[in-house]
């Protein structure tokens, strides 16, 4: 034994996020089994179901929380026109929580109108709400009259109301073909033409739906023998009954019974009747008030909707459609002549039905013959419902900003959804971009069409636009598709830096900033460059990122006058690529300013000479002779005395030390005196500071009368090794803490008494040994004093003894760096001493 079985379970799945989707998703599973005797498993089965119920019941509620939507448009049913009344077209599954009222399912409306669809039912089965959709009882589907309805239904749960479509399709239903109606009757189908007929005119035409999709072959069977016949009548494949070629006049009131065998598909057929009276010429007249009538309708009217009603002058009168048969677009009524449609007139989806043409014919009901025919021209007129459809539907383009005019950056394909292979319109619209002329359309072509220049701030690295697509419909509808162009920089120029010339003065302090190196990128960002000093001097440094330069250490102008360090900039970020650089470089000048930073030095620092002076006379004493040797271009110095010129007997005429006596009188010494001059020699050119040394310079001045003969000048060099000591003397500054002070004040005043008298047993000590050769150096210094004194002979002649110790006493000199007059002898001599060992020199 064989069980066919067939289980339908409907689920509604909800979007993971909670959304419900919008159109119900069903699983189905069909079973068959073969079960023999003892082999049929029942506990398995139903443990299986089961188990299937559990995990569905699991889904349902965690996908489908609350409510499931409905069916959204367009959902389709397809449902054959062999269903008769109580056929179950549709489940609907429904959640609703618990706590909500009891919900409902309705059925609004139905287009076109018809009473074949019952009211919904609502049943809840294991925690679901199940709806079912069913045929009424009278259900009569026909494909060929209308085979498409659309159901309007909603569901409410509590406060949620939900609407949906239901589209219901008729289908032909091809194992059911038969002959039927009242050709198939026993009685057969009557029909009246009247005699004046024409010959061979179609009488009749037999409708068998469906027979015209398989080829049906009809032929008349019954024999038509003369004199009862004036003829034979014919009938065609299409089952159209045509007059005898002899007429029917004269055959007023007879009848003719046709027996008609139609033959199609394999083995199929049947057989009917046809009994045709023909009519005396009718008496009355049949007629349209017009010819012909062009009617003008909207594609877009529902099926079922009334186009035009047409009327005839007549007693009662019927209509029906002669041609074309069967009109597959139109229907009209045969009591009130309404012509209405039958399918949705979609010019885009349906071939040839912009113009129909129709024949009706209106005729008397006890009187067929008499009648008449009025063409009918259905012009279905495009609506424009749907704007232009393209692809792609967002145009992206990435281009260099070198992408040479006429670049083709996209192409746009578009259609009609309402007029397929209709003519559009392309426009374009910009949103924001610098240049609009940069990009063009040509038909469906975007290109570019100017240069992509993007060196200028905000100039087009980003164009943005818009593709507007009209079609030619009334009314107009228009699709915009947006175009995004990003245009990416690339590097097209090298920088570049312009040569500078710095100045510096060679005592500035490290870090000192120079000035600034200047470059310059046309790369848009502009001067987007960093700066780079390779292989250059370590004596200075650029920045980076700003190409500032700074001294990084001492400078010596006596050294190095003249630097040249050679800047290469760099740029970035100026290219799509981040690695790809240009480069350039320029030549920066550093000039060093000479800043005095050496004295001059005199040679020698130290002099000493007897000159001898007439009176009345100016003297040459002597020339002071100085330079920088570390700066041999210096030439140019000051010469000023500032020290032991007293009654400014000497004057410096450039170098030259002069002294100059011209004034007569009791001024003038009579005994030798000796002058100590300390001479300023300064640098005197334009560069500051002014630094200077001081020389010195004794002279031995011994007056000569007027008669006395020419003046002779004796000098004592000292080696230029002596030079001036520089005493410096720094003073700190501390303020210590109250109690300190008291503390150091106590310990200084021991310290202090301690120290006076260890120097007051040092000073006994001196005396005792400066007592024993005090009387040999009294008596020499005596002697040479009376010597100097007894004539002018014998003081000329010192100069002459100390000459001839000038070797040795020249070799001491550099050891004494002070000067003092005798007093612990009573002579008055002077004497030169060192400081740090006490040695002396008598002058």
């Amino acid at each position: 034994m064989i069980i066919y079985g067939h289980v339908t379970l409907e689920m509604p799945v909800r979007h993971p996020r909670g959304v419900a989707e919008s159109a119900a998703r069903c699983m189905t599973l069909d079973f068959r089994r073969e079960i023999s005797t003892g082999a049929l498993d029942l506990g398995g089965i139903v443990s299986k179901w089961m188990v299937i119920m559990v995990l569905l019941r699991l889904l349902v509620f965690l996908f489908a929380p609350v409510v499931s939507d409905l069916c959204s448009l367009p959902c389709f049913i397809n449902v054959s026109e062999s269903q008769g009344p109580g056929t179950i077209l549709q489940f609907l599954s429904f959640n609703c929580s618990s706590y909500m009222p009891t919900p409902t399912l309705e059925l609004l409306n139905v287009q076109p109108p018809t009473t074949f669809f019952n009211p919904p039912s609502l049943a809840r089965w294991q925690g679901t709400y199940v709806g079912k959709l069913t045929l009424s009882s009278s259900a009569r589907l026909d494909a060929l009259m209308v085979n498409h309805y659309k159901l309007q239904l909603k569901f409410t749960c509590g406060n949620h109301v939900m609407e949906g479509s239901l589209s219901v399709d008729v289908q032909r239903d091809l194992s059911h073909i038969q002959c039927a109606g009242q050709f198939a009757s026993p009685a057969g189908e009557m029909i009246q033409v009247p005699e004046t007929v024409t010959p061979g005119a179609r009488l009749y035409t037999l409708l068998l739906p469906g027979l015209e999709l398989h080829g049906a072959q009809m032929s008349i069977i019954s024999a038509q023998d003369l004199p009862h016949f004036p003829g034979p009548f014919s009938i065609n494949e299409q089952g159209w009954l045509q007059a005898p070629s002899q007429g029917l006049l004269g055959q007023a009131q007879k009848v003719f019974q046709l027996q008609i065998s139609v033959s199609f598909g394999q083995r199929q057929s049947c057989q009917g009747m046809v009994i045709v009276k023909v009519l005396p010429v009718p008496s009355s007249q049949v007629s349209f008030l017009e010819q012909a009538q062009n009617i003008t309708i909207p594609e877009n009217l529902a099926p079922g909707s009334e186009v035009v009603q047409v009327q005839a002058r007549g007693v009662d009168l019927h209509y029906e459609i002669l041609s074309p048969v069967p009109s597959p677009l139109f229907a009209i009524g045969r009591a009130d002549g309404v012509v209405r449609t039958t399918t949705p007139l979609e010019l885009a989806r349906t071939s040839g039905t912009a113009v129909s043409r129709l024949q009706v014919k209106a005729f008397e009901q006890g009187r067929p013959w008499a009648s008449a025919k009025l063409n009918l021209t259905m012009n279905v007129q495009l609506v424009n419902l749907w704007p232009p459809r393209c692809l792609p539907a967002l145009l992206v383009s990435q281009i260099p900003e070198t992408a040479p005019v006429g670049t083709v950056l996209n192409t746009l394909t578009c259609e009609d959804p309402d007029s397929v292979g209709a003519t559009l319109d392309y426009k374009l619209w910009f949103r924001s971009s610098s240049n609009p002329a940069s990009l063009c359309l040509y038909d469906r072509v975007l290109e570019v069409n100017a240069t992509l220049d993007c060196d200028t701030p905000g100039a087009c690295f980003q164009h943005a636009a818009s593709i507007l697509v009209l079609d030619g419909g009334q009314p107009q509808m228009t699709t915009e598709v947006p175009v995004l162009v990003m245009v990416t920089p690339i590097n097209e120029f090298s920088p570049a830096c312009a040569p500078r010339t710095f100045r510096v003065q060679e005592d500035a302090a490290p870090h000192t900033l120079l000035g600034s190196v200047v470059g310059t990128d046309m790369d848009y960002p502009h001067d987007n460059i960093e700066y780079y000093t390779p292989g250059g001097p370590t004596t200075f440094a650029v920045d980076r990122l700003s190409g500032e330069v700074h001294l990084l250490g001492p400078l010596d102008y006596e050294q190095q006058r003249l630097y040249r360090l050679t800047v290469l900039v760099i740029d970035h970020g100026q290219d799509q690529n981040p690695n790809h650089h240009r480069s350039g470089s320029c030549t920066i000048t550093i000039e060093v300013e000479d800043v005095n930073d050496h004295a001059p030095e005199c040679e020698p620092p130290f002099q000493e000479l007897t000159i001898y002076a007439p009176l009345g006379r100016s003297v040459e004493v002597t020339k002071v002779s100085c330079r920088i040797p570390q700066e041999p271009q210096r030439l140019t110095y000051s010469y000023s005395i500032v020290g032991g010129n007293s009654q400014n007997r000497f004057i410096l005429q450039g170098a030259i030390l002069v002294h100059s006596d011209l004034v007569l009188g009791p001024f003038w010494p009579e005994q030798p005196r000796t002058y100590e001059l300390l001479i300023c020699v300064a640098d005197a050119g334009p560069s500051t500071p002014h630094l200077s040394t001081t020389a010195t310079i004794i002279v031995h001045l011994v007056p000569r009368r007027a008669s006395t003969v020419a003046t002779s000048t004796h000098r004592t060099i000292v080696p230029s090794t002596m030079t001036p000591m520089l005493v410096t003397d720094t003073e700190a500054f501390w303020q210590p803490q109250p109690w300190f002070v008291v503390v150091l004040t106590a310990t200084g005043a021991l310290l202090l008494l301690a120290l006076g008298w260890l120097l007051g047993r040092l000073l006994q000590g001196l005396a005792q040994l400066l007592q024993a050769p005090s009387k040999p150096a009294q008596a020499l210094l005596l002697n040479s004093i009376q010597g100097t004194e007894g004539s002018i002979e014998g003081f000329m002649e010192a100069p002459k003894m100390e000459m001839s110790q000038a070797p040795s006493s020249v070799m001491n000199l550099q050891h004494f760096d002070g000067r003092a007059k005798d007093s612990l002898l009573g002579t008055g001599r002077d004497y030169l001493f060192n400081t740090h060992t006490g040695a002396r020199r008598w002058l």
